[in-house]
């Protein structure tokens, strides 16, 4: 068997596996402002703040306490 015919359906499988993994989540803010991310936000760090990427690909860091909830989209 050739090692190119294997490592292609196993690399698609791969991918597939990683793209069933990501949780679409809303995070809504105290002002009323609301980010729809990827996945889940890294909880609190210990400085204090929310990280996650929105779902344009922007980086974005709120102070936690400005964040009113986090949840799963429906």
């Amino acid at each position: 068997m050739n090692i190119k015919t294997l490592v292609l359906p196993l690399a698609a499988a791969a991918l597939l596996a990683l793209a069933g993994c990501s949780t679409p989540t809303v995070v809504t803010l105290q002002n009323g402002t609301q980010y729809l991310t990827k996945d889940m936000p890294k909880t609190e760090t210990k400085d204090g703040f929310y990280e996650f990427e929105d779902i344009s690909g922007a980086k974005v860091k709120v102070r936690a306490d400005e964040v009113a909830t986090v949840r799963e989209e429906d």
